[in-house]
């Protein structure tokens, strides 16, 4: 939740994701970068898995676990199935784009050459309501 306080400081819609080792340390962490950088493909979950590979070395983050604070949209997920993430879990479901769960399921589709590991509804009232409030006060 403290990478998507980051995003929400320079305008962005507040989601912070993290990418753990396969020992449970924190490798790399993102938020939403999209207002920051201009850039349409800067989403936390992204960022994340791009400072990870460049990190390990390896595109390939294979016995990893990705944690962000809202299912990931299809962009995101796919990205996980290519970067071979292990687990995702994730925090507030989101029922106009997620793409593990709500509305489709990029990452455990059988036709894929990967499927992740999905843990949602982590901390999903806190991670709700830091969106719900930022969209509040937008309105």
């Amino acid at each position: 939740m403290q990478e998507a306080s980051r995003s929400e400081a320079h305008g962005d819609v507040p989601i912070g994701a993290v990418v753990l080792d396969p020992a449970g340390q924190v490798v790399a962490a993102a938020g939403n970068e999209r207002e920051l950088t201009g850039d349409p493909t800067a989403h936390a979950e992204v960022l994340a898995l791009r400072r990870a590979a460049m990190i390990q070395r390896s595109w390939r983050l294979d016995r990893h676990t990705l944690v962000v604070t809202l299912e990931p949209c299809t962009m995101c997920a796919g990205a996980l199935v290519l970067a071979r993430v292990s687990r995702l879990v994730f925090g507030a479901y989101d029922p106009k784009a997620g793409a593990v769960a709500s509305l489709w399921d990029v990452v455990r589709d059988g036709r894929l050459n990967h499927r992740v590991e999905v843990i949602g509804g982590i901390l999903e009232a806190e991670c709700g309501q830091q969106l719900r409030d930022f969209f509040a006060r937008l309105r």
